[in-house]
């Protein structure tokens, strides 16, 4: 029998033909087998839909990966047993068109299937970014130490929505081996991939990243500026507290806000005047913040009240 004598006898009556067509196509299918093999996933005959999910599986093709996963609550079990979800997707991997190959890595999120990271690292050097992304975001749901090399890697990804996403993936791996990786990534020419790794080394607890974030004291774009100071305040950085002082006097409301939180975060008494001075700031959110810091550093004297309890 051909592939299309095959693909014809798909549609006989008789069962038994039509499971005999996809015991042929097991050797014989094609890309043009894809669409009709989907076609008998929904077969009458359970035998025809288990076969089906076996010849799609070899396959690979990223179009079966739906109708795969929905024979996972066929009536009968030998279907669902042979409709594993996880092997019909690593299968899928690196096939169809751009839209496709990244769908099939977002399905693979959740099954958290370890065999699946060999593909996706490959993946990292898929040519469509949006590719790229999707494999980066798996590989950092998966958790496995194998993936901290190939997200380093990442990290210099031509495209930044691939940067972007390699800094919080790589964050779940945070150590000190780590820390010349996200200095780096501090200097890339993408303001959004500063700021967030701005904001990874701020909750790193790592005291060499101090350096790198007062270069940064000075970036052109707010947003980082403002991640910044956040982790400067965090790191407990107090040889940052001129600087954060006279960002108390920025114009841009968020960059005071912040400033004002990571003198908080210090402990630095000898910014109680110039927070004093912010008290009638015009925005609510930067009053607000200047309260509860200068609440933070000058606390109500003990009255010596009992507390209940005591």
């Amino acid at each position: 029998m051909d592939h299309d004598a095959a693909i014809r006898q798909l549609s006989d009556p008789d069962p038994a033909l039509r499971q005999l067509a996809l015991i042929e196509l097991e050797d014989l299918a094609t890309e043009a087998s894809v669409e009709p093999v989907i076609g008998a996933l929904a077969d009458p005959d359970p035998v025809v839909r288990r076969l089906a999910v076996g010849v799609l599986e070899e396959l690979g093709d990223a179009r079966a990966v739906p109708g795969v996963i929905a024979r996972l609550s066929d009536d009968e079990p030998g279907v669902r047993e042979a409709a594993d979800a996880a092997d019909a997707m690593i299968a899928a991997i690196g096939h169809g068109d751009a839209a496709a190959r990244a769908g099939v890595i977002v399905g693979l999120r959740e099954l958290k299937d370890p065999r699946a990271i060999a593909p996706l690292v490959r993946a990292l050097s898929d040519v469509a970014p949006e590719v790229r992304r999707e494999a980066v975001i798996t590989l950092a749901y998966l958790r496995a130490p194998e993936s901290v090399e190939p997200l380093r890697r990442a990290l210099t990804d031509s495209h930044d929505i691939v940067r972007r996403v390699a800094v919080g993936a790589l964050a779940y791996f945070m150590a000190p081996s780590l820390l010349d990786d996200f200095v780096r990534a501090l200097s890339d020419a993408d303001w959004q991939v500063r700021r967030d790794s701005a904001i990874v080394l701020g909750r790193s607890a790592l005291g060499g990243a101090v350096p790198a974030l007062f270069a940064r004291l000075s970036d052109p774009y707010w947003q980082v500026q403002k991640e910044v100071i956040a982790s400067l305040g965090r790191l407990r950085a107090a040889a940052a507290i001129p600087d954060l002082i006279a960002a108390l006097q920025s114009p841009m409301p968020d960059l005071r806000r912040a400033a004002a939180y990571a003198l908080g975060d210090l402990g630095a008494v000898e910014a109680r005047a110039p927070l004093r001075d912010l008290a009638a700031d015009p925005d609510v959110e930067v009053r607000k913040a200047v309260s509860r810091t200068l609440a933070a550093l000058c606390p109500i004297p003990d009255s010596g009240m009992v507390r209940t309890g005591d």
